[in-house]
């Protein structure tokens, strides 16, 4: 399926400025299959300059609030992850013509890239606005926030990093706040401890290398169709998503707490710098739903420790 975002011209990602390259990220080690971590590398590597802070978005789409705000924040490095090759492709492309050296686009599924690919403490904002709400019940699984991306998360984010959340549909702005009340809470760390036992486990148990494994779910094709080529690089950071387990709420947490026992302070969410007057994020998919009526849900996750 094509969404025509290119009208006809071609799109330059600029392999090896803004679009990242496989040869950059590289192939899983073999190591992999006894240290989960062995395939970690701080993307931060990829910019011009890597000691600058990092900021990753998750789902790029158009690249609407990523070239905003990285145009806002000079002195910041942004990485927008985006799975779809069109929208990867475009995104990239307008990031090429803005010449901002502070942008990599990168086509790949973002929570295996947390999981697989990206050490601990080197983030200092995830973005994740108006992911796929997988509305059907069959399909939750495949929703972004879940106790292992939360787990993931966590671990990137540097002390005191933000998740910063925002969607439009009410039924997974419900899912959020109970995932959201377990990790305001001690049980959250029970979590994390869990994710890491479980990396380790599937590690050890001699799984095939997850870059190559037909046993595990690819971020990106190996063998992409004509239409999946046109601008993407096959970027493969793929491994099994683990099943999540419903788990009891803390009873009596609020909306918002000053203070929390677990990996996660919750905040109130503050407009970004890219949006303009009564908006969250300033981004075309907001302006047109908000035109709309619609309402909208947000909120920070603060990594406490």
């Amino acid at each position: 399926m094509s969404f025509g975002l290119s009208r006809g011209r071609p799109l330059d990602v600029a392999r090896g400025v803004v679009g990242v390259t496989a040869e950059e990220l590289g192939p899983l080690p073999d190591a992999i299959l006894t240290d989960p971590s062995a395939g970690w590398q701080d993307p931060s590597a990829w910019f011009a300059d890597p000691s600058r802070p990092l900021e990753i978005e998750i789902g790029s789409g158009k690249g609407g609030f990523l070239l905003k705000q990285a145009a806002l924040e000079p002195a910041a490095n942004f990485l927008g992850i985006e799975r779809a090759a069109e929208f990867y492709a475009y995104t990239a492309d307008r990031v090429r013509r803005r010449g901002l050296s502070n942008v990599r686009v990168l086509r790949a599924d973002a929570t295996e890239f947390l999981r697989w690919r990206c050490p601990g403490g080197i983030v200092r904002v995830i973005h994740l606005y108006f992911s796929d709400p997988w509305p059907k019940k069959r399909h939750h699984k495949k929703r972004v926030v879940q106790d292992a991306f939360l787990a993931d998360a966590h671990r990137v984010l540097e002390p005191g990093g933000e998740l910063r959340i925002v969607t439009d549909h009410d039924d997974y702005w419900a899912w959020m706040e109970e995932h959201f009340a377990r990790w305001t809470s001690a049980l959250g760390w029970e979590l994390v401890a869990e994710a890491t036992e479980r990396r380790s486990d599937e590690a050890t148990k001699g799984k095939k290398d997850p870059a190559t494994s037909r046993d595990r779910k690819e971020a990106v094709p190996s063998n992409p169709t004509s239409r999946d080529r046109k601008g993407a690089d096959p970027v493969r950071v793929s491994a099994t998503a683990p099943t999540e387990t419903a788990r009891p709420l803390p009873a009596g947490r609020g909306s918002y707490s000053g203070t929390s026992s677990g990996p996660f302070q919750r905040l109130p969410f503050e407009a970004t710098g890219s949006a303009d007057a009564g908006e969250l994020v300033g981004t075309n998919f907001e302006r047109k739903y908000r035109r709309k009526g619609r309402p909208f849900h947000a909120c920070v996750l603060k990594k406490t420790r």
